[in-house]
């Protein structure tokens, strides 16, 4: 029998009762993630650590430098943002109570996979997707390439340790890799695909002045594609945009909780998705993999409409020119359906998503548990999200697009 929600007796009304498959969770980092595997040489330059500024705020620092996004976010003993409690925390941080009235400590559920287990099991959650915790805000940070694979590569070991890649196909856990440097790039794919991983996390935009999907690239490329690996672009800031941010007077790795709308609309999400996964698509990039499956995760999915009738467009008005990975045989809208799939948001009106892009087959849920941003539990998402669907549509977001794609049975 499907497992029951977490309180004491059932909760009535869901707007979908079946199982789920959840495309966005996180952890949170136990004290040796940032530590444990990285080489001596780079501890003080590059290591991760949490500590007092010097303006006296808490936050990561990647060696003598603070990692403003994340400031604010996490207290000096640990506690963090509620759950799917967003819009309660900004109001109680308004008025000056999120560090005394909302802050909770982290649990054995955000740290460890048999524990996650059940808190999934007990939402009837058959699989799941799992992402870094705070290390994300500390990517951007790793700009040198001999120091970010020493880093990269550290925290991939502990993430293995701590969660292992895949456990039990109830956890997949994401390792993080960067093309910044092709021959590491390939010793990297080459090292998750030996222990198990069956997704990893990239960074969005170019690498080296090249497109990601370049053909340059393709010895990376073709040792995932022969162990059908799903690439996962996660929202986070989106570094390769830094020049251009600063010429409309928008400086990148601040707070995110003091930076302008400006910023927030471009300098994360839409513009750096569009373009990253557009530029798999315009480059032939499935005709030469095509056992790679591309996931956005919590970059929302109402662009995608807009994106697609634009890039049938654009291979129309482009047809005689130049193509770097050759001409395209279907439309490129097709090509991504049937390649890229896309987390959306539970406020995005995925009804008129489906009505205006044809299907739901691309579509995934996420819950983006444990941090404040998402919903309480996974099946809120279907009460937000999926009221405007079928009971059918419904159930491929939920749970069927997910399970086919990590390859489970449903």
């Amino acid at each position: 029998m499907p497992a029951q929600p977490l309180s004491d007796t059932p909760t009535p009304g869901w707007r979908y009762k079946g199982p789920i498959f959840d495309a966005d969770t996180h952890l949170y980092e136990t004290p040796e993630a940032f530590d444990v595997y990285v080489p001596a040489k780079y501890k003080a330059d590059w290591g991760l650590n949490y500590r007092h500024a010097d303006d006296g705020q808490f936050a990561l620092h990647v060696g003598n430098r603070k990692v403003e996004i994340s400031a604010d976010y996490m207290t000096e003993d640990f506690k963090i943002p509620p759950p799917g409690k967003l819009h309660e925390w900004l109001r109680a941080q308004k008025e000056g109570k999120a560090e005394v009235d909302m802050r909770v400590p982290i649990t054995p559920t955000m740290t460890d996979p048999a524990e996650r287990v059940k808190v999934l099991d007990a939402w009837d959650v058959r699989s799941s997707m799992l992402y870094c915790g705070n290390f994300v805000s500390a990517i951007s940070y790793l700009d040198e390439p001999d120091p970010a694979y020493a880093i990269l590569n550290a925290y991939n070991r502990w993430m293995l340790d701590q969660w292992k890649f895949n456990y039990q196909n109830k956890i997949f856990t994401c390792p993080v890799v960067t093309l910044a440097d092709l021959p590491q790039a390939i010793e990297q794919a080459k090292w998750v695909v030996a222990n198990g991983a069956k997704f990893i996390l990239m960074p969005m935009g170019p690498f080296n002045g090249k497109a990601p999907a370049h053909p340059d690239h393709d010895p990376f490329w073709a040792i995932l594609n022969e162990a059908g690996i799903g690439v996962v672009f996660h929202v986070s800031e989106a570094i390769y945009l830094k020049d251009h941010m600063a010429v409309w007077g928008e400086p990148m790795q601040k707070s995110r909780l003091r930076q302008t709308a400006f910023m927030w609309m471009h300098g994360y999400s839409e513009r750096p998705v569009i373009e990253t996964l557009s530029s798999f698509v315009l480059l032939n990039f499935f005709e030469r993999f095509p056992n790679i499956t591309l996931i956005s995760a919590e970059n929302g999915a109402e662009w995608v409409p807009s994106m697609l009738v634009k890039m049938d467009k654009v291979r129309g008005m482009a047809k005689n020119g130049y193509w770097p990975g050759g001409q395209l045989k279907e439309r490129p809208s097709k090509i991504f359906k049937r390649h890229v799939k896309i987390v959306a948001y539970p406020e995005d009106d995925i009804g008129q998503i489906v009505a205006q892009t044809g299907d739901a087959d691309w579509l995934l849920m996420g819950s983006d548990y444990p941090h404040s941003e998402g919903v309480e539990e996974p099946r809120i998402f279907a009460d937000e999200a999926c009221k405007d669907l079928t009971d059918e549509d419904t159930a491929k977001v939920m749970y069927e697009n997910g399970m086919k794609m990590a390859g489970l049975p449903l």
